[in-house]
């Protein structure tokens, strides 16, 4: 990168110029001592980050106007340092000025000492939730430490991994994939939290061999560090720890091996794995986010045992699951396509269902009393649902089950979700008399989009390989 001809020096100089300003007077209007601005303007001092916000906010100019100058001040008008880069990369993120970043961190990584310092700042950045900011310093730092087997390597894709994951599902599949042979690098406590959100993943593909593969590695895991801290003498408070209770671990393993069991029609292993996931005899802790990670399991626990034997066949426990969530208002849309899915499955007639929880059926919240749905997870769940109640409503003569159809194409089309999107195709043609020309044409228009995107996805493959 060639400096450009003009600095901020230049630009200050041009203001006083034409303002008719004299260096005092500008000093008392930036808040600068004038024999610091003095020194600046000879070239005599580097501009700190601090002066650099006073001249720009003195100018009356918008706070990033010489951030792009500011690059070339720190790399070739004066010695680079971390004093002054760090606050420049926090404030450009603040700002969103990642060409800015991009620019100081190709600079400052021809020097893998600051390799650290970068990744630091990353960590800083995406616990405050500037997640494009940090994302781009993890990759740049990732690829300065490709072949090193070191533990900040692994942190990196393991962040990256976590701002990868979005509505795409395709999109999540490689950032799984790219993931997943770091996830052993990792130190214990990230270990076991990316394993949670590795089976959340697959849960949402509905690759239920690695949910199940995951799930194990996840619970044995989970239990030795339990087993550790329970059994241990030395204090472990200046451990990192995981993000939730280790006993949530375990009771999720146990959860989502039932998961596995119910979509391969096992019910009795399913309820095997509830009994699990709702025995608490073994958990010693009394703190509240351990009580309230109990209660959620058992709410889920006691949920699941009616369901399961719902999804069975068992039509005499219907009015009893009804009963039992009609009162959790955050597990109703869930509930309803579980139902949805039984009543296809086995011809029942659930209108008076439908009817009494219609104000749930369009989703609205990932959010329950006891946490958050995994964002790809209900995603799926809902194009999924729209596609259950869409056959519904056609194999009871109800004409509206095309626009359900439509709903759920242009649902698995935004996460990309073929297996939901092929379903759509095949229903739709199936059905295709019972469309008018309006629907018709929104069909075409949906199709043409999912073509499309899959084009573009290829190209984007192709330019990586």
């Amino acid at each position: 990168m060639v400096p450009t001809t003009s600095t901020i020096r230049d630009h200050l100089a041009v203001y006083l110029s034409q303002q008719a300003m004299s260096i005092n007077q500008f000093a008392s209007q930036s808040g600068i001592n004038s024999g610091t601005l003095s020194r600046v303007l000879n070239s005599q001092q580097p501009i700190a980050m601090n002066h650099l916000e006073r001249i720009t906010k003195g100018m009356q100019l918008p706070e990033d106007h010489f951030f792009s100058l500011y690059v070339d001040e720190c790399f070739y008008h004066s010695p680079p340092t971390w004093r002054r880069l760090r606050p420049f990369i926090l404030r450009s993120a603040a700002l969103g000025r990642l060409d800015c970043i991009e620019q100081v961190v190709h600079h400052l990584l021809e020097n893998l000492t600051y390799a650290p310092m970068l990744f630091e700042v990353a960590e800083g950045l995406f616990e405050q939730g500037q997640w494009q900011a940090a994302g781009l310093l993890y990759k740049n730092v990732s690829a300065s430490e490709k072949y090193q087997n070191s533990e900040r390597l692994a942190v990196c894709q393991y962040r990256l991994f976590r701002i990868a994951l979005g509505d795409n599902q395709t999109l999540n599949l490689q950032a799984a994939l790219l993931f997943e042979c770091y996830v052993d690098r990792l130190d214990e406590a990230d270990q076991i939290d990316g394993l949670k959100y590795l089976i959340n993943v697959y849960y949402s593909l509905h690759k239920w061999d690695k949910v199940d593969e995951l799930a194990q590695e996840m619970l044995r895991q989970a239990t030795l560090r339990y087993d550790l801290q329970r059994h241990s003498n030395r204090k472990l408070s200046h451990e990192k720890t995981p993000e939730k209770p280790l006993c949530f671990y375990i009771f999720y393993s146990h959860l989502m091996r039932a998961s596995v069991c119910e979509e391969n029609m096992d019910y009795n292993s399913a309820l095997k794995f509830v009994a699990r996931y709702m025995d608490v005899s073994w958990v010693q802790e009394v703190d509240e986010e351990t009580k309230r990670t109990i209660a959620q399991f058992q709410e889920w626990g006691r949920a699941n045992t009616v369901l399961y034997r719902v999804m069975s066949g068992q039509h005499e426990v219907l009015t009893e699951y009804v009963e039992y969530i009609s009162s959790q208002r955050d597990e109703i849309f869930v509930a309803l396509y579980n139902i949805l899915t039984s009543a296809n499955r086995y011809d029942w007639n659930i209108d008076q269902i439908l009817e009494q929880f219609a104000d749930y059926i369009p989703y609205r919240t990932n959010f329950t009393e006891f946490g958050e749905y995994n964002q790809q997870i209900m995603a799926d769940q809902y194009a999924r649902f729209l596609a259950e109640l869409a056959i519904y409503y056609l194999h009871n003569k109800r004409s509206e089950g095309i626009n359900l159809i439509l709903k759920s194409l242009e649902s698995s089309a935004r996460i990309n979700n073929e297996r939901i999107i092929i379903k759509c195709v095949d229903l739709f043609e199936q059905h295709r008399h019972l469309a008018d020309d309006h629907e018709k044409q929104q069909y075409k228009f949906l199709i043409r989009e999912v073509q499309n995107s899959n084009e573009k996805k290829t190209y984007r493959i192709s330019s990586f390989v």
